[in-house]
Parts: structure tokens; C-alpha cells; sequence
């Protein structure tokens, strides 16, 4: 326990920050029923989906409208995001995917080698031709997102690894179906060949993700780091959608807003909350890599939802300053954008006791696209104050995808090009 002297004196070096004792990090069983001593909720549980809206994942038809209208016109700065994508080789139309029968990442039982860095890539493939075909009406680009998709649908048929196969699902699940939803109802692509990859989707990515987020290998649940947990959540949200599979859609809801057994429930996806806006994010006392993950995966989520009618974006159940998103975003954004920047840290001990008493400077001034989606709805939209996250999308911008980051599975872990797809 501090004393007030330290508390004033840690509120003066935090000044460029504001005073930031914590206030805490939220942990009840059912967001609906339940509140801690003290806590009162001022936002109602959201509801449950009941139709599925298409295309609905990370854009909209009013995104794709405002996206092909501002690109024609040579509006910035949408152009300089499409010509980051048509720069990008992975959005060409000579793209060649290479499918495998088995999908590894990790050591396998069998003795396989990993090969994942193929999905990664391919899924990246697929995605930036679909949005050359959607926003500029490529032809070419369009048969070839089509050819990519079902050259996997048609050979893949399974995910091994150790427990990292659980990332390799959960990491490139969402991208392929964010894929396959901008092509979805292409001419080109036949209603059986849709079929198959969507059969694809559910039976190789949706096992995998789904006996994630229900067993956590059998450890408890704080021992996997937020990205492992949303990022399969992402994939089960957007198999749902892709689907038509409300059910699934409505497991992902309830999961963040109240019955999620690891860190994606929405009372651990932070591990404190300061007066000054910012929240601490889960994976900040690991390393900036992987900190620096949850801004593109937490908005990923609450987008996808957003297009489903579904604002997790604000939503704030415990009338914190800021929603967990914008939170998240402005503590990793202020650590990251320069090496200057002091941020508040509370100690965060997981459930195996595994304390981290200090932030990690391990990988600062990591860059990843993400934070133009962040930006750009709380900002430009909500009109919010963001000045952090405003930053970093500027040092970002214009942001790229697969590819662009580096040849590593990092480069992968979003789809990016938010410059292109999300600016207002």
C-alpha cells in the first residue's frame, strides 16, 4: 500500500498523464446480475443477435460505398491506403496460394514441420484481391481471391500442432472468413465452391477455436494472454456470420459480456483502470509485441459486432473515463509512440501466480497496423478525445497489411489497411 506521499509524488511524474492510482480491474461472473461492492452499472447488457447482416464482418456496404467513392476521387487519405495495397504483392492477381493437407504450428505428434506461415500468407492473399475487387471492381483479382479460397477449401483438412495450433486457428480463422464475406455473392464464385469453404471454416478453424475458449487446455483461466482468447473469439464470431449461425454469434457475445472462462470476458481483457483514461493492457508487463496485439484484435471483435448491430464499442459497464477498447489503446499507444512516455502500471498476477510487477520494455515502438479502426471511430465518429491513439495512427498511417511488417507470423496477426478501409 502506498502512501499518500507516494501517491503525490508518483501523480508528479505521471503529470503528462494525470494522476493515476488505479481504480480496479472488473471481475464479475454476470455483468447482467452481478456488480462488485461499490461498482453501479450504468449500461445495460446488450442483446442477442437474431438475423445476420451481410456483408457484415469488418466492413459494411455503406464502408465499401465511402471506400470505392473516395478512392476514385483521389480523396487522401483513402488513396494513399489504396496504393499501400496495390503495392502490397500479396494483392496481385498473380498471386499463387499454397494449400497444405494439415496445417501445423508447433511441434507436432506426427513429427510435421510447421508450414502455418502458408496460411498466414494465403489468407493475407485472399483478402487484400477481395478488397481490390470490391472497392475497384478487379476482375482479375476478384477470380483470383475465389481460386485462393477454394484451393484450401478443396485440400486442407486439418490443424496440428502443440497448443500453438490454437493460435494458428484463432489468427487466421477471422481472416479467411472476413475473406470470404467480401466475396460473398461474386458471380464468379458458385454457390457449391461457397459451400465447401464455409464447410472449411467449420469443420478445420471452428473445432480448434471452439474447444479453445471451452477448455483452455484444462489450465485455468488467466493462463492463456488475451491474444490467445480473442483472437479465437474473432474466429468463432466470424464463422458465425459467415454462416448465418446465430448461435455462434451469440456464444461470442455472451462469452466477452459475461461468462468467458479466460482473459476475452470483458472484466480481464484489462488488469487496471486509471482516472486518466488509460487502461492497463493485459499482455503490457510481457512484452510490446504482443501488447501491441490488442488494440488490432480487441477492435477486430467489436467490429465485427458494430456490423451486426451490436456496439461493443462503447460499451462501459462499470462508467469507467473510457470504454476497455479506447482505454487499451490509449496506455499502449502512450508507451509505444516515442520512448518518453511514462504509463502507470499495477501489478498483475495471473492465476498460477505468475506476478509481473513492472511494464515491459521488451519490443517498445513496435509497429502494427489496427489503430486507425480505433481511431477513427472514436475520434472522427464519436468524437472523442484520443490523443494517443490519434498519434500512432499517424505514425502508422497509411497502414498496410500481411507482408508489409515483416516475413515473420507477426506481420500476419491483422489484416490492416485501416487507412483505406476505416478512415472517415
Amino acid at each position: 500500500m502506498k502512501t499518500k506521499k507516494n501517491q503525490i509524488i508518483l501523480c508528479i511524474a505521471l503529470l503528462s498523464f494525470g494522476c493515476s492510482k488505479p481504480i480496479v480491474a472488473e471481475d464479475t461472473a454476470n455483468l447482467g446480475t452481478s456488480l462488485l461492492p461499490g461498482k453501479q452499472m450504468v449500461a445495460t447488457a446488450l442483446g442477442q443477435v437474431t438475423t445476420v447482416v451481410h456483408p457484415g464482418m469488418l466492413h459494411s456496404a455503406a464502408d465499401f460505398t465511402r471506400m470505392t467513392a473516395k478512392v476514385n476521387a483521389g480523396a487522401q487519405p483513402w488513396l494513399d491506403g489504396w496504393n499501400k495495397l496495390v503495392a502490397n504483392g500479396r494483392s496481385a492477381s498473380t498471386y499463387v496460394p499454397r494449400p497444405v493437407d494439415t496445417i501445423v504450428r508447433g511441434r507436432a505428434a506426427s513429427g510435421r514441420g510447421e508450414n502455418y506461415i502458408q496460411a498466414c500468407q494465403d489468407a493475407a492473399a485472399a483478402y487484400q484481391n477481395a478488397l481490390r475487387w470490391k472497392i475497384k471492381g478487379d476482375a482479375a483479382c476478384g477470380a483470383n481471391a475465389v481460386a485462393i479460397m477454394n484451393a484450401w477449401a478443396v485440400k486442407c483438412k486439418y490443424i496440428d500442432g502443440d497448443s500453438n495450433k490454437q493460435l494458428a486457428a484463432g489468427l487466421q480463422g477471422y481472416q479467411w472468413a472476413n475473406a470470404a464475406e467480401i466475396m460473398r455473392g461474386y458471380s464468379g464464385w458458385s454457390a457449391a465452391d461457397f459451400t465447401a469453404f464455409k464447410n472449411f471454416m467449420l469443420n478445420v478453424y471452428y473445432p480448434v477455436s471452439s474447444d479453445f475458449l471451452n477448455r483452455h487446455n484444462n489450465t485455468c483461466g488467466t493462463h492463456y494472454w488475451l491474444n490467445w482468447d480473442m483472437s479465437n473469439l474473432c474466429t468463432v464470431l466470424a464463422i458465425g456470420i459467415l454462416c448465418d449461425d446465430v448461435a455462434k454469434i451469440n456464444y461470442a457475445i455472451n462469452y466477452y459480456q459475461h461468462s468467458g472462462a479466460g482473459t476475452a470476458y470483458i472484466g480481464r481483457v484489462t488488469t487496471a483502470t486509471y482516472p486518466n483514461g488509460m487502461d492497463q493492457a493485459q499482455e503490457a508487463g510481457r512484452d510490446q509485441g504482443h501488447a501491441t496485439m490488442e488494440v488490432p484484435l480487441f477492435g477486430t471483435f467489436c467490429q465485427m459486432l458494430y456490423n451486426q448491430g451490436q456496439n461493443f464499442f462503447d460499451y462501459n459497464p462499470w462508467s469507467h473515463v473510457n470504454p476497455p477498447l479506447l482505454g487499451v489503446s490509449e496506455y499502449i499507444a502512450a508507451y509505444n509512440i516515442n520512448t518518453t512516455n511514462t504509463v502507470p502500471f499495477t501489478t498483475y498476477n495471473n492465476c498460477e501466480n505468475s506476478n509481473q510487477t513492472v511494464i515491459s520494455s521488451g519490443g517498445r515502438g513496435n509497429i502494427r497496423p489496427g489503430w486507425e479502426l480505433v481511431y477513427n471511430y472514436y475520434v472522427k465518429v464519436k468524437g472523442k478525445s484520443a490523443p494517443y491513439t490519434t498519434q500512432f495512427a499517424e505514425k502508422v498511417r497509411p497502414e498496410g497489411g500481411g507482408g508489409d511488417y515483416g516475413s515473420t507470423s507477426g506481420s500476419y496477426d491483422q489484416l490492416g489497411f485501416g487507412t483505406l478501409t476505416f478512415s472517415r
